[in-house]
């Protein structure tokens, strides 16, 4: 199957948010590829015996979306990166609600693949969205920028067309975070984590 033109798609999120339920229908077939895609990539960063698989997490993310009939759709790239950020709501909550069973024992971390440059030591979820939270308070679009890319896996135009900044503020604005993010992180675990050279 082709993949859906782009204009098709942001007609069909229009429509959904004014109501038309119909719009859903017709678009979730057309999106669910990516979705899938977006899903399975979160999903290979998390451990193999995950309670949630591929399938379960893009259900859940549907769910939630079919709640979200309000967002004023811009087009597809902010579908992906709303989508992108409920199932990183959905991992983090998981993730939170087994560290709470074990009480931190056990936790599997997630690595923070090269497109971070970190080195071999691998974060956990949990301390990543707390770090992303924190850098928000202050800096909303740093916070959006790692979000968009990291975990929505869109490229530096799409997320520059979502946050509606050039694509140098993009590259810019990762640049900084992935600097910011591995100091806050390797402070709150007491270890040494180092930047490999860019």
């Amino acid at each position: 199957m082709t993949a859906p033109a782009h204009h098709e798609v942001t007609q069909l999120l229009r429509a959904w948010s004014e109501g038309h339920q119909e719009a859903l229908e017709k678009l979730m077939p057309l999106v669910y590829g990516e979705l899938h895609r977006l899903a399975r990539h979160y999903m290979s960063r998390e451990r193999p015996d995950h309670i949630l698989q591929t399938s379960a997490l893009v259900n859940e993310a549907y769910l939630r979306l079919v709640d979200a009939s309000q967002v004023n759709w811009q087009d597809r790239a902010h579908f992906y990166a709303i989508s992108a950020g409920l199932m990183r709501r959905i991992l983090v909550d998981f993730a939170r609600s087994y560290q709470s069973q074990k009480r931190g024992a056990g936790v599997r971390p997630v690595s923070l693949d090269e497109e971070l440059d970190v080195s071999e030591e691998r974060l956990d979820l949990a301390a990543l969205d707390d770090a992303l939270q924190t850098l928000a308070a202050f800096d909303r679009r740093k916070s959006r920028v790692v979000e968009l890319r990291f975990f929505g896996g869109l490229g530096v135009e799409e997320a520059a067309a979502v946050l509606q900044v050039s694509p140098e503020t993009v590259k810019r604005d990762w640049k900084l975070a992935k600097v910011w993010l591995l100091r806050e992180m390797s402070g709150k675990h007491h270890a040494a984590r180092t930047l490999e050279a860019s």
